[in-house]
């Protein structure tokens, strides 16, 4: 058997319970894939996008839906060592991938002000660029279970507002396209599980602004995204629910309780329909 295969048998059988049944559970619960459909599947080189990836060919060659897949992977200024890991990996697990090239690294490694949040939009514009041109109507990312109740964490703690990153979202720039989310209900330690368990090894974030800050004596401020897992970890010490409770908090959004909120734009306060009389009880 080869290696790869190997791989793709220990996410049947050894990963089947954390990993490939949460991977079909978001599928079929948030409807992100149709009959018909091209997804660019969007590798970064990480841990997260090359498992993504693994599992969407997975789910093309035994799902019931036909769909077509492209893997591309954006370089956006990686250093040689970095570039050439992506490579090495992708051969290893047999993924098809499509480079292209950006200079993305060199735009934003001079902005002082969230250079981070630029990047983050500039990456997601060019993916999409190059998802339409390959013909998809759809692009998937490697987000998983951790990054939506951290998102949560954040928006409430630094951001003063409670939201969630959605399994889905139509593109407001690039009519036609979708995003998806298909690692939505798969946790990270059950991903680094599987890394160990195949011994794979991935890259990091290979950001220059990163690299260079992960030198300074206060590091560890560098990420609010790390300052959440290590808070997430503090919780999980105290409690097995509370992860998911973070998690089921978007679900059950009682509009009764709150303040104020906004919709497509547009800010509702409770004080709206305060005042207006009740309708009596029959």
């Amino acid at each position: 058997m080869e290696r790869y295969q190997e791989i793709e048998r220990s996410l049947i059988k050894k990963f089947r319970k954390p990993i490939w049944r949460k991977f079909i559970l978001g599928l079929k619960e948030y409807e992100l894939i149709n009959e018909g459909d091209k997804i660019a599947v969007c590798i970064s080189g990480g841990k997260d996008s090359m498992l993504l990836a693994k599992c969407m060919q997975e789910l093309q060659r035994h799902g019931k839906y036909h769909f077509d897949l492209e893997f591309i992977v954006m370089d956006p200024g990686y250093n040689k060592v970095n570039r050439e890991t992506i490579i090495k990996n992708a051969e290893i697990m047999n993924i098809p991938i499509h480079i292209f090239e950006t200079e993305i690294f060199n735009t934003v490694v001079t902005i002082e002000d969230n250079p981070c949040y630029l990047c983050a939009r500039m990456r997601r514009g060019y993916l999409y660029k190059e998802a339409q041109s390959l013909g998809c109507n759809k692009i998937a990312l490697g987000h998983h279970f951790d990054d939506v109740i951290e998102t949560i964490l954040m928006g409430m703690l630094y951001g003063g507002q409670f939201q969630t990153m959605m399994p889905k979202l139509k593109s407001t720039n690039h009519p036609g396209m979708e995003l998806i989310r298909p690692l939505y209900y798969v946790k990270e330690a059950d991903i680094l599980d599987w890394c160990r368990y195949n011994d794979l090894h991935f890259i990091q974030c290979a950001c220059r602004f990163t690299e260079e800050y992960t030198k300074a004596e206060n590091a560890a401020d560098v990420s609010k995204r790390q300052e959440m897992k290590q808070l997430i970890q503090k919780f999980r010490e105290t409690s097995d629910i509370i992860e998911m409770n973070i998690f089921k908090s978007a679900y059950n959004v009682n509009l009764n309780t709150v303040i104020s909120y906004k919709q497509d734009g547009v800010e509702h306060h409770f004080l709206e329909k305060f005042d207006r009389p009740q309708q009596e009880e029959e």
